[in-house]
This record gives structure tokens, sequence and C-alpha cells, in this order.
């Protein structure tokens, strides 16, 4: 099934774009969700009129997220937790709490666009890649300290 997307899809492709997809799929999802249409003539038609403001949206999102890659790329976070004497913790760092972090350095993300396979579990430095836009990330580092306690 041909289908015109109606806004970006990171695992398909960008706004504007004819994209093959299974029957299923545009079927039960894409089309009732409307996030495509059918890549028919009429709309196919309305695609070539509507292009030069597809880009331009496009561009704007691709400037947007490079200035977004740029700040956060330069930043190191510092996170606090409770942990043992072998440096594990008392829990774990998951990609809620440094989204929480970024929110307090005005750097407003969605928890899902931080790509973290595995929570972290021990003190230290942490490479953690952040998805800023259609198919670009950037990398920040998380520094996990142990809770110091208060007197």
């Amino acid at each position: 099934m041909e289908l015109i997307l109606k806004e970006t899809i990171s695992s398909l492709g960008r706004e504007g774009d004819v994209v093959t997809v299974k029957d299923g799929y545009g079927r039960n999802y894409l089309l009732p969700q409307g996030k495509a249409m059918l890549a028919n003539e009429q709309n196919l038609a309305i695609l070539a009129r509507n292009r030069a403001a597809i880009e331009a949206k496009l561009e704007k999102e691709q400037k947007l997220a490079e200035k977004t890659a740029k700040k956060i790329s330069a930043l190191n976070i510092e996170i606090e937790q409770l942990a043992g004497d072998d440096e594990r913790l008392f829990g774990s760092v998951t990609n809620a709490d440094i989204c929480e972090k970024l929110a307090d350095l005005n750097v407003n993300l969605d928890k899902r666009q931080i790509l973290l396979t595995d929570p972290i579990k021990t003190l230290g430095e942490t490479k953690v890649q952040v998805k800023v836009g259609f198919q670009m990330t950037a990398e920040i580092t998380v520094k996990v300290v142990p809770l110091q306690a208060k007197e």
C-alpha cells in the first residue's frame, strides 16, 4: 500500500514522503490516526502544490533540532542517588530522571527522546544518546554521584 505521510514518523520517513507499507499497518493505524493519506492522483497533486510549505517546515524543524543538539551536547548532568559501599545504587537512574534534570536546565524534552537501553545502576559517568530530531541524536554525559546525608 502506498501512502503519503502527513507527519514525520521516525520508522518510516518525513512529512510529505511517499512510502510503501503493509496493508494492515496502513489501513489499521496510519490512515485512522490521520498520520497518512492514500497516494492517489488527487492526493499527489495536493502534495505537489504544498511541497514548498512542507519543505520550509521541515527545514525549520531541522534547524531547531540542530540548535537543541548543540545546546545539550555541551551539558554534563549530575544526578544524586542513594548508593551502597560497592558503588551500586539503591534503585536506578532512568530516562525520566534524566529528563527531569534536563528540564531544570531549561531543556524540555520528552522522556522517550532519551535513548537509554537499560537504567543506570552504578555510580560514575555514562554517555547517553538523546534523540533531538528526525534521525538526529546528541550525546550527553550523565554523572551519578552518591547522595550526601544532610545533617
